[in-house]
């Protein structure tokens, strides 16, 4: 009995080893047809590649051979990969020779693996001694969930604030600053009205003011030092500074010019703008005038944007009234529908620029006979209340032609510069509003300028310049 059992495992283990052997056989046959028999395929740069998101996908490159033979040219790609949406795209990569085919695949995983981006001040945070620290404006953005401000943790401890942010892959961007309990920041004092002031002999300075901003002490006006002064007897130019000390010792600083003169000399030319501010034309005359050191008069009205008026007054030019509607039949309907009108475009001069203007032109100038149609008259009483309010009105000597038909450039430079003499007072007028007057001005300056001809901005020293009234 003992000697059958052991025949029957003897059997039993020769039979495993010879399906074992078979096993083995058959996957030696299965290999050697993959590797030998069949086309190969190798892919570089992997079978698995990652893709950021939003990166673009670039086909890294394969070879194909069969039996030594590079068959490459007859590999076909199919399948694409969006890497706008997070996922697993499978390229696909087929050859075949003869009989024998062979197929691979790559797999394209889109991952978000950037961080948000934390916008945050670099260097020290400086807070006023004896202060807390006050919340700071920082943002952070992240290329997959856009803007991730909302879900910034801010952690504060004794000396620095620590800002977190996660998007919704698991990305993380930390960004610390440093507290230190020191005052670096200078006062700032802003000066009321306009940085230069004209004004005429024996006329009585007085001062438009200024305002303190410190980041640390509340109130330092009443320590601001004026050093200069005005002689109003003597015509020249005056310098006013304007100095301040907060606690910590930083000094703030401001510059006045004043400017006394003795009315017009002749040969002084009057750069003055009819109908704006225009955008695109004005800002660009703008900057002519800044670029040439040169100071010129905007005869303003109800158009246009704000900023452009602001920018007027503060870059030291004369801000003046012309109409706020610019429609005749409305500005000459009666006397009182033109102060109405007047009042307009004075107030929002005075919101703009906090100085109400008391120099205007009147539409179409005081000549004008257009009014005739709305008002007989009229003209010959506005240009005698207009004084009696307080206002003085200028005309003009020179016309550049730019409201008719001139639109060419060089015309517009010809009559301008052709119509200047050097034994009066030249009032120029022009129209910011026109892209022809603003090509033209650079070269109008230059003129002036190499022929000696000042320019000026109206101020109260300037004498009306006045048409004969023809209603």
């Amino acid at each position: 009995m003992g000697s059958v059992k052991n025949d029957k495992k003897k059997v039993h283990k020769t039979f495993w080893i010879f399906f074992a052997g078979c096993v083995f056989l058959l996957l030696f046959l299965f290999l050697f047809a993959e590797f030998i028999l069949f086309p190969r395929i190798e892919l570089k740069g992997g079978n698995k590649v990652i893709l950021n998101y939003l990166e673009e996908y670039k086909e890294k490159g394969y070879s194909a051979s069969h039996f030594g033979k590079n068959i490459t040219k007859n590999v076909s790609i199919s399948g694409k990969v969006n890497s706008k949406k997070l996922g697993d795209y499978k390229i696909v990569y087929r050859v075949k020779d003869g009989a024998f085919q062979k197929k691979v695949v790559r797999t394209v995983l889109v991952r978000d693996k950037k961080k948000p981006s934390l916008s945050v001040s670099s260097g020290n945070l400086y807070i006023c001694p004896g202060s807390k620290f006050e919340k700071e404006e920082v943002t952070a953005k992240d290329n997959y969930d856009g803007d991730l401000t909302s879900k910034i943790k801010t952690k504060v401890s004794k000396d620095k604030v620590t800002y977190t942010v996660r998007d919704s892959n698991g990305n993380e961007k930390i960004v610390s600053r440093k507290f230190v309990y020191e005052d670096h920041e200078k006062p700032v004092i802003t000066l009321l009205g306009s940085d230069v002031v004209d004004m005429c002999v024996n006329e009585v300075y007085k001062d438009p003011g200024y305002e303190v901003l410190d980041n640390c002490d509340s109130d330092l006006s009443s320590k601001v030092v004026v050093d200069g002064s005005v002689d109003n007897s003597l015509v020249g130019e005056y310098d006013l500074s304007y100095k301040v000390v907060d606690k910590a010792g930083n000094e703030g600083s401001a510059a006045r010019k004043v400017r006394v003169s003795n009315g017009d000399a002749a040969g002084v030319v009057y750069l003055t703008f009819d109908d704006g501010p225009n955008e695109g034309t004005t800002n660009v005359i703008l900057d002519i005038l800044k670029e040439e050191g040169v100071e010129a008069t905007f005869f303003v009205t109800s158009k246009g944007p704000d900023e452009l008026i602001k920018r007027e007054f503060d870059e030291g030019h004369t801000v003046a009234l012309h109409t706020s509607s610019h429609d005749y039949a409305t500005v000459y309907a009666s006397d009182d529908a033109f102060f109405q009108d007047l009042q307009t475009v004075s107030d929002r001069v005075l919101r703009i620029t906090g100085v109400e203007s008391k120099f205007i032109r009147f539409p179409g100038g005081s000549s004008n006979t257009v009014s005739r149609k709305y008002s007989n008259g009229i003209m010959s009483r506005l240009s005698k209340e207009v004084v009696n309010r307080g206002y003085k009105y200028y005309d003009w000597n020179i016309s550049s032609g730019d409201a008719g038909s001139t639109t060419d450039p060089n015309e517009v430079y010809s009559n301008v510069v052709n119509s200047l003499r050097k034994d009066r007072v030249n009032m120029v007028l022009m129209h910011d509003i026109k892209p022809y007057t603003r090509d033209a001005l650079r070269r109008i300056i230059q003129y002036c300028k190499e022929n000696g001809y000042p320019m000026r901005k109206i101020s109260n020293c300037t004498e009306m310049i006045t048409q004969r009234v023809n209603n």
